[in-house]
């Protein structure tokens, strides 16, 4: 279609009897040859559709509350499971559940010292991205 938009404007251009016409000509042809540019300039950074799919199972992950409240307490220090359910007031089943899928994706981590696991996040990305979007929301 941008092809046969160049065309038109090309015979326009050539028909032309004065000069303020063919300006016009002109200018259309190149807000025309920006825009294809424009377009070819976004194709080159849309990625493969693999990396979509697990960039949005990335952010699901962002999008359980519980897990959230998770990340925003790791966001501050690192806390054992034990630390995290009185925090939260939610049982041990329910956190270590939660805490089983962000270590599944890579967003906590943890640390055995005896008996006793203490969990953080597993880099400052993690954190930036909780903060960021509680930033957006606040604006």
């Amino acid at each position: 279609i941008v092809d046969v938009i160049l065309n038109s404007i090309d015979k326009i251009y050539e028909l032309a009897e004065n000069d303020v016409l063919k300006g016009y000509a002109e200018m259309f042809s190149i807000k025309v040859k920006s825009y294809e540019l424009s377009i070819e300039r976004a194709k080159k950074h849309i990625l493969a559709d693999d990396e979509y799919s697990d960039l949005s199972e990335f952010f699901k992950i962002f999008g359980n509350p519980t897990r959230l409240k998770i990340i925003s307490l790791l966001s501050y220090e690192d806390l054992c499971v034990c630390d995290i359910c009185e925090s939260l007031g939610l049982n041990q089943n329910a956190v270590s559940n939660q805490l089983r899928i962000l270590r599944a994706h890579n967003i906590v981590k943890f640390e055995k010292e005896g008996k006793q696991a203490s969990y953080s996040l597993t880099d400052l990305h993690v954190e930036m991205i909780y903060k960021m979007g509680l930033e957006h929301l606040n604006e």
